[in-house]
């Protein structure tokens, strides 16, 4: 039987041997967010992924390869995933903190509409929608799991090698996610060209996604280095992780309209325009500081005991805030985190 780390080597060949579709990042940016982001890991985080780091960056582009039209039931589960269109989902007061519960508040927003005999009913819907922000958590706590697993592993005394593979595979897994999430276009309904009111005349060509995320990346030949110039430092230790996830989207929105602008200006065919290169950087660079922190976080989790006591059993209908219309009660808050124990910066 195939080691893990043989088996996801043998995929990863396969896929290397099929063109990916330009669904979002290109190629290019999401390895390099990928491979910046392991290499920054601070020294008392999980070290042992920098031996993984061209697995990891490699694989970053996979899961795009799960949304081909050819896999249908793939591509109903997946594409949701890397789009989150604010702008759908402004009619909730507060976002619910279960997927399933989401997708059903849209539904119940979709009927509204449809009743009333609204063309926005067509889209009021999960893939119009999008689910990043719980796949990016989602990711998070299997790799938060996967850490413990190592832990456990090597407290026994047992090789963790392919759980550490296996973790590899996850930080790439969510890693793409997070990376999405830093592209403005990935968190608009104005994702592929311009929809309704226009009063700025934007494009509504659907190439300029393409356009900023993948034809300028490769123009200005993005690096790693370029990448790591602009990092923030580390962050997102405390606080609840879908509220921080839910931010960082927001953050990315407000860089909509920049990119558009850039694109009616003619800044995305200057390799040398100095606004278009700044905004490369820094959305690259936040999502390479998110996917660190997020991976430093979950291996510092993954330290302490499962917080069985704080999540009701979430398949019990007795279970306390249990919702019967999505079978499951709305996750508990992260745990707190007791200070990072850090060694003092070199020099």
């Amino acid at each position: 039987m195939l080691s893990h780390k043989l088996l996801w080597s043998a995929v990863l060949g396969a896929c290397a041997c099929v063109p990916l579709k330009a669904y979002s990042w290109g190629e290019r940016a999401h390895s390099l967010i990928d491979s910046t982001a392991i290499n920054a890991l601070p020294d008392d985080g999980p070290t042992y992924l920098k031996k993984q780091v061209s697995l990891i960056a490699d694989s970053a582009s996979v899961p795009d390869s799960w949304r081909a039209a050819s896999e249908p039931f793939s591509k109903m589960a997946e594409d949701p995933n890397h789009g989150w269109f604010r702008e759908q989902s402004a009619f909730l007061k507060t976002i619910p903190r279960s997927r399933v519960a989401f997708i059903l508040a849209l539904y119940r927003e979709h009927e509204r509409l449809e009743a009333l005999g609204s063309p926005e009913a067509k889209r009021m819907n999960v893939r119009w929608a999008g689910t990043l922000p719980y796949a990016v958590v989602e990711g998070y706590e299997h790799l938060v799991a996967d850490m413990r697993a190592i832990r456990e592993a090597q407290a026994a005394g047992h090789d963790s090698s392919a759980l550490q593979t296996d973790t590899a595979f996850m930080v790439a897994w969510m890693g793409h996610y997070v990376a999405d999430g830093s592209q403005p276009l990935h968190v608009t309904i104005h994702h592929d060209g311009w929809v309704g009111p226009n009063p700025h005349h934007y494009t509504r060509d659907h190439n300029v996604h393409g356009r900023f995320e993948s034809d300028y990346v490769e123009m200005i030949n993005l690096t790693e280095r370029d990448v790591q110039q602009h990092l923030a430092p580390l962050g997102h230790q405390s606080g609840d992780v879908f509220d921080l996830v839910l931010a960082y989207l927001a953050q990315s929105h407000r860089d909509v309209e920049t990119v558009y602008a850039l694109d009616q200006s003619g800044a995305l065919k200057d390799p040398q325009n100095k606004a278009a290169r700044h905004l490369v950087y820094e959305r690259t660079a936040a999502a390479a500081a998110m996917l660190r922190d997020l991976v430093y976080r979950a291996w510092r989790e993954s330290a302490l005991p499962p917080e069985t006591s704080a999540q009701p059993d979430p398949a019990d209908p007795e279970s306390p805030g249990y919702d019967s219309a999505s079978g499951t009660v709305p996750a508990a808050r992260s745990p707190s985190l007791p200070p990072s124990v850090r060694p003092p910066p070199a020099g």
